[in-house]
C-alpha cells in the first residue's frame, strides 16, 4: 500500500504542474478576431478592468477608443509564456501581455512592439 500511495502522489503532482498555455492564446486570438471583425465592444469586453478604463479618452468609449488604433495583422501564435497569473502571447504580428483573473485571461496590453534595450511599446496597455 505504500508504494501505491507514493505512486498516486507522484502522477497527481505531476498532473498539477503542467502549465495553461492554451487558454491566455485563446483569449489573445479572440481579441483579435474581434478587432479584424470590427467588434470593438467584444474586443473591449477582454481588456483587464483597468486597461479598458484607461484606454479611452474623456467622453470616448472604449469600442471608440480601440477604432482610433492601429493593429496590424495579428497571425498566428507563435510563443506562449506562463508565468504565475501573467502571460505574454507573440503572434505572428503583434505581443499581448495577459493577467488570470477569476473569470479568465484578459488582456492588459496589446498592440507591443519590442523597443532596443527599453520595455514593450505597446497601443493598449494597463
Amino acid at each position: 500500500m505504500g508504494k501505491a500511495l507514493v505512486v498516486l502522489m507522484l502522477v497527481l503532482a505531476g498532473t498539477g504542474c503542467a502549465v495553461d498555455t492554451a487558454s491566455p492564446a485563446r483569449a489573445a486570438e479572440r481579441f483579435h478576431a474581434a478587432i479584424s471583425a470590427h467588434q470593438e465592444e467584444a474586443a473591449c469586453g477582454l481588456l483587464a478592468r483597468t486597461t479598458a478604463d484607461r484606454l479611452p479618452d474623456p467622453g470616448q468609449s472604449c469600442a471608440d477608443a480601440l477604432r482610433g488604433l492601429r493593429f496590424g495583422p495579428a497571425g498566428q501564435v507563435t510563443q506562449v509564456s506562463v508565468w504565475g497569473e501573467d502571460a505574454q502571447v507573440r503572434l505572428a504580428g503583434d505581443t499581448l501581455f495577459l493577467h488570470r483573473f477569476t473569470d479568465g485571461w484578459r488582456i492588459k496590453a496589446a498592440g507591443c512592439r519590442p523597443v532596443r534595450d527599453l520595455p514593450y511599446e505597446c497601443e493598449v496597455d494597463d
